[in-house]
């Protein structure tokens, strides 16, 4: 890597681009509206998601040519960060990161759906199940036959929102990546813990497809969106911690017990001193992760970038998800019976980071992989 990929602090652009997000979600996706809106039948703030394609989320890491900002995933990893610390319900993960990230390695083959995506004029989702992880084998639940697909994806993020699905197939020349008009599937809303981010199942019943990648460079775009996922899943799952303690400190400023404010007793100073030490980890390990993924992506790299990018992913998943969920969990906690009530957005961060700790492969899977990377032997039976 560069030094300028070493360089875990933030540089004055992301800084600025973390205050907008933020000012944004404060105005438009204050968490009392997160809370009225999971309630709804129309969980995806649209709206939300227009006004963020207005400062250039949407489209971060798409070169200016096609209307995108000429940034990296290392921007893209700051927005996600302030997307989690709000849980805003926008498909962001879906859209932006998954599927963009799929069609950004497709080649010339996607510029059109990629402009459609840098502008906020269309949405996408990547149609394979929320908890595939990074080295996963190439999925064979959609078949492709005379250019008709035919088959059904369970769980698939943010596509209730998508207008567009980029399906992985499997036909008679083997592996595909396609294009697909979401109105040509029949897409089912399912239960999922996260109420701000929606899961679908998605079933093809002879919906067309334009082919955008086969064969072997459809394999290497699904990996590489997988491995983008996971980094800037870790991101955002830094925010959720990020929020989670930052609401607990504030509390145990103001909450007051025997006469004195309860972050005033050493038992809880130790804990969200452990909370903070934490946290901090995290934010490195994050910011690693998401500069392997942005060197991976730039011209001319190759192998090396690439596999740096995977195992700093499967790093940062294998720590960041586990962090997320403590933080949470202590956040409910130390706030005590109000942290447990329907009316307080605690559950929402809970239930986000819960989600998000066995999507894109759960925190021992990426351990795993990470052994494999290292030639680290396997235990003794």
């Amino acid at each position: 890597m560069s030094e300028k990929q070493l360089d875990l602090l933030y540089s004055e652009v992301e800084e600025e681009l973390r205050a907008s997000v933020r000012s944004l979600l404060e105005d438009k996706s204050p968490p009392e509206s997160v809370l009225a809106r999971v309630e709804s039948d129309q969980v995806t703030d649209t709206a939300l998601w227009k006004e963020l394609a207005g400062i250039g989320v949407t489209g971060l890491p798409l070169p200016e040519e096609l209307g995108g900002a000429g940034a990296s995933l290392r921007e893209s990893a700051v927005a996600a960060e302030e997307l989690g610390r709000g849980v805003a319900p926008v498909p962001f993960l879906g859209s932006a990161v998954l599927a963009t990230a799929a069609l950004l390695e497709a080649g010339a083959q996607a510029d059109g759906e990629l402009g459609a995506l840098a502008s906020g004029e269309s949405t996408a989702a990547l149609a394979v199940p929320f908890a595939s992880a990074p080295g996963s084998a190439f999925p064979e639940a959609v078949r492709e036959q005379d250019g008709r697909l035919r088959g059904t994806v369970g769980g698939v993020v943010d596509a209730p929102a998508a207008d567009v699905l980029v399906v992985p197939a499997v036909g008679g020349q083997g592996p595909g990546l396609y294009a697909v008009p979401a109105a040509e599937a029949r897409v089912a809303t399912v239960v999922s813990l996260d109420l701000t981010r929606p899961l679908a199942d998605v079933s093809l019943e002879g919906a067309s497809g334009r082919l955008i990648a086969s064969g072997a460079d459809a394999e290497r775009a699904l990996r590489r969106a997988l491995v983008t996922g996971a980094a800037l899943l870790s991101a955002e799952q830094l925010g959720v911690a990020q929020w989670a303690l930052d609401a607990t400190v504030d509390y145990t400023r103001t909450r007051t017990q025997f006469g004195r404010p309860i972050g005033s007793f050493q038992a809880i100073k130790h804990r969200l001193a452990d909370l903070w030490i934490a946290v901090s980890q995290a934010r490195a390990v994050v910011r690693s992760a998401a500069s392997a993924a942005a060197a991976a992506g730039e011209p001319g790299a190759g192998a090396q970038e690439a596999a740096e990018a995977e195992l700093n992913a499967s790093l940062a998943q294998a720590f960041v998800s586990g962090v997320a969920v403590k933080a949470a969990e202590e956040a409910v906690q130390l706030h005590g019976g109000i942290g447990f009530t329907w009316e307080h957005p605690l559950h929402l961060y809970l239930k986000r980071a819960k989600s998000d700790a066995i999507a894109l492969g759960t925190a021992d899977r990426h351990r795993l992989a990470l052994a494999g990377m290292v030639d680290l032997p396997a235990a003794p039976a």
